[in-house]
């Protein structure tokens, strides 16, 4: 129990370092370059718990050792060693696993993000392994040790067997028990993320770089509201692909850009493997706000309009202040939508700093 205790106390004190060294944690790309499958290694200053220690018994020391009367106390004799004595204190770290749910959890809880509704739709069936009680008869996985130790006890005991003296007990097959369980089906949300990214010459490394940040915490705190998750990714200059996440992160074009064709392709998708009455939907853009043209511009609003804000729980644009680009698209979005829009999320990401403040507004409504 004392140690259940202490490394609760320890968790507590991990967690709340996280908290403290969130906004750093977001805006660095360290994070998630010590991402696991299902975990991440986060590195925090080191945490000491104070104790004892005892010295060297053959350190000098009050009553130790060669003195004289009037020698300052506490001062041993100096002990030879090798290299060179260095003037700086140095620097320890400690490095803590953290599950993706516990770091979306801690996430939610300093931006204090709403849990998403669930809107009703078509849900898929996940099934899940229930324990209901204890069989005589089972596979060895499923050995229940505990109650084949106490059925064994209380066989050797009745029997007269039990030494108290050499306790010492082997349980037969009459002795062994097995857990029983049934599979129930639990209903599990279906959600569907889109990214998208402008990939023309305006958008430097460092504007990809906010993006895969920002695109990483979103999709921690998403993977915890849904269990079934699926993920597509669109580059786009004047034309737009889809690909696979490494590519949509390191590919560098050059050339215009037509916002349109990006929109084009996420609809095409939604339409061919995303049925809005099955699927949870979620749409992320990210550019510098450069685009070709007003009229595409205007095209951009129409499909926006008739198609993709009503498929889609959540459409999210992210601007990414460039030295190329104009910013203009986001003032577009802003005076066609106005601030009345429910299912449309518009955020400025100036630099790393900026990208908590974009996390917040976009899930910060809950859909």
């Amino acid at each position: 129990m004392r140690m259940e205790s202490d490394l609760n106390r320890f968790r507590k004190i991990v967690r709340g370092k996280i908290k403290k060294e969130l906004r750093r944690f977001i805006s660095s790309g360290d994070l998630i370059a010590r991402q696991g499958k299902k975990q991440v290694t986060i590195p925090l200053p080191r945490i000491d718990i104070p104790h004892f220690q005892f010295g060297d018994s053959q350190q000098g020391g009050v009553g130790q050792g060669k003195g004289e009367a009037g020698d300052q106390v506490g001062q041993g004799e100096p002990q030879p060693g090798e290299g060179k004595a260095g003037d700086g204190e140095g620097q320890h770290s400690l490095e803590v696993d953290v599950s993706l749910a516990e770091l979306a959890e801690i996430l939610g809880e300093e931006l204090e993000l709403p849990r998403i509704e669930n809107k009703g739709k078509k849900n898929i069936d996940d099934k899940q392994y229930k324990y209901t009680g204890v069989l005589k008869q089972g596979p060895e996985s499923l050995r229940h040790f505990k109650r084949t130790y106490k059925e064994a006890l209380r066989r050797a005991i009745s029997s007269g067997t039990y030494d108290p003296d050499n306790p010492m007990i082997v349980p037969i097959k009459e002795d062994k028990r097995y857990r029983s369980y049934k599979i129930i089906n639990q209903p599990v949300a279906n959600a569907a993320i889109i990214y998208m990214m402008d990939v023309s010459g305006s958008m430097g490394d460092e504007q990809k770089e906010i993006v895969r940040l920002t695109s990483f915490w979103l999709d921690t705190w998403l993977s915890t509201q849904y269990a079934g998750l699926e993920r597509r990714y669109i580059i786009h200059d004047a034309t737009a692909r889809e690909v696979d996440q490494q590519t949509f992160y390191r590919t560098k074009e050059s050339g215009g850009t037509l916002i349109s064709s990006a929109y084009r392709l996420a609809l095409k998708i939604i339409e061919e493997e995303f049925a809005p009455s099955e699927w949870n939907i979620y749409l992320f853009h990210f550019s510098d706000g450069d685009n070709w043209s007003g009229n595409d511009t205007v095209e951009c609003m129409k499909i926006l309009d008739a198609s993709l804000l009503p498929a889609a729980n959540l459409f999210c644009y992210g601007q990414v202040e460039s030295r190329y680009g104009s910013g203009q698209f986001l003032r577009d979005l802003q005076k066609h939508f106005g601030e009345k829009a429910t299912k449309i999320t518009l955020a400025q990401i100036k630099d790393r700093d900026a990208i908590v403040d974009a996390i917040k507004t976009f899930l910060g409504k809950g859909q």
